[in-house]
């Protein structure tokens, strides 16, 4: 087996070089024996790759005598409910996310979602199959049923917002081909906007664009639509649909940070004190908004169990990451793809302003550069570039949670490492444009050499 797949937050690889059935047999059995599990979930997307590595998985599962609830056809954020709904001992989703057709992948949780993570579960599973631990098939082989989990779903992520005070925006809904056209469908249904969808019909073969609305070319139909239709708002879901992304009626892509900060007003209009947590990259701008509207914001290092933990720990409403993962007390501390959406279009009818006007204060205050990547030539430079910054910077306030954070009155920003590859990121945020373009540059030129 290719250990390169069990990456820090779960199995991902191109099908059939990297991982195939075979590998998808194995991972089953170890998966149920690390967690010692009597009845677990099982999900899958859209690929074309998915219906045979989730039976291999499934065949893998019940052959160490698990029983295994086969939900078919799924979004990433519908095994998460279906753990929880179903009282399971665990769950696996089969899909590559937002990655290019040709990959897969594997997200896996434990009793209560808690999730499985390179620190504790993937290596596990990894280290038993490259060790030839796992135990023998059971005696008596588990059952495997099918459910359907749909309709239950949707009306617990309606439950977030009030239907009834939702005004008739326009919008432009772009599932990509992907798990969106399923469930947006079955939510939007019930809802008064005017909504104009674009690649709604499942393929795995992404005909029209890819499945990731992070990158400007697969956002490009959208826009456009936005534009033409003289939208209020445009949403972009990935393609297993755990993450979705907005457009404003000019065409502009929102980062994920302003999300964030508007996310945390529409929590904390309805939930007055309550906690949010963000991850180390992000504006200022969520805490100042957490703070206006009498709330408490948490900083956090970045990566889902991470912000999961810290969720449960402080109890936090809401947690924000700027790549659009939204995380949840009430879906079971996980993150969801549609619950952004409609509190999106809740608070829009609560202040009756579109998705531009809501951002514009927030535009004139905060400027950010995005995530800027740049690749090192090896590991062991990388941690001397983080050495270079943290001593050029020792008069600011200093963070090590994850890389370093750099913070003055006026400007901002983190550098941290990727986890896969010899990679430094970084992010900045300053008072006015000028400053920040001026700082980005600074600091990349300390990264650059």
């Amino acid at each position: 087996m290719n250990q390169s797949i069990f990456k820090a937050y779960d199995v991902r690889g191109l099908y059939p070089s990297e991982l195939d059935e075979a590998a998808y047999y194995d991972i089953g059995r170890a998966f149920v024996t690390f967690l010692n599990a009597r009845t677990i979930g099982v999900g899958r997307d859209m690929r074309v790759s998915s219906p045979s590595l989730a039976a291999a998985f499934i065949d893998g599962a019940t052959r160490q005598g698990c029983n295994v609830v086969d939900y078919g056809m799924i979004a990433t954020d519908m095994i998460y409910y279906g753990v929880a709904s179903d009282d399971l001992d665990g769950g696996a989703q089969i899909t590559a996310s937002h990655n290019p057709k040709q990959y897969n992948g594997c997200k896996m949780v434990g009793r209560g979602n808690v999730p499985l993570s390179g620190d504790s579960g993937i290596s596990d599973i990894r280290d038993m199959i490259a060790g030839n631990k796992i135990p023998p098939a059971a005696a008596r082989p588990g059952s495997t049923s099918s459910r359907s989990i749909l309709t239950g779903y949707a009306k617990h992520v309606m439950s977030f917002i009030d239907p009834s005070i939702i005004k008739p925006f326009r919008t432009v809904l772009d599932a990509g081909c992907g798990m969106a056209g399923l469930v947006a469908p079955e939510l939007f249904k019930a809802l008064p906007v005017q909504a104009d969808k674009l690649c709604f019909t499942i393929d795995g073969t992404f005909p029209t664009h890819e499945a990731n609305p992070l990158i400007e070319e697969n956002r490009r139909d959208i826009v456009a639509r936005v534009v033409a239709d003289k939208a209020d708002i445009g949403i972009a879901w990935d393609g297993d649909a755990d993450r979705c992304f907005f457009i404003d009626e000019d065409g502009e892509f929102i980062s994920g940070d302003f999300v964030t900060a508007l996310l945390s007003e529409a929590f904390l209009l309805k939930e007055q004190g309550a906690t949010v947590v963000y991850d180390l990259r992000a504006s200022h701008a969520i805490k100042d908004v957490t703070a206006k509207y009498g709330g408490k914001a948490y900083m956090n290092r970045v990566g889902h169990a991470f912000f999961k933990g810290r969720m449960r720990e402080l109890n936090a409403v809401f947690g924000g990451e700027v790549t659009g993962h939204y995380y949840f007390r009430d879906n079971f501390y996980c993150d969801n793809g549609f619950i952004p959406a409609l509190l999106m279009l809740e608070l829009m009818s609560k202040k009756n302003q579109s998705l531009k006007q809501m951002l514009e204060p927030l535009r004139k205050k905060y400027f950010i550069s995005g995530e800027i990547n740049t690749k090192m030539a090896s590991m062991s430079e990388v941690a001397g570039r983080l050495e270079t910054i943290a001593q050029r910077y020792q008069d600011a306030n200093r963070y090590t949670m994850d890389g370093i954070s750099i913070e003055y009155p006026d400007w901002h920003f983190n550098v941290r490492a990727s986890n896969t590859e010899p990679l430094l990121r970084l992010n900045l945020e300053a008072q006015n444009q000028k400053m920040m373009e001026t700082k980005r540059d600074e600091v990349l030129k300390l990264i650059r050499g």
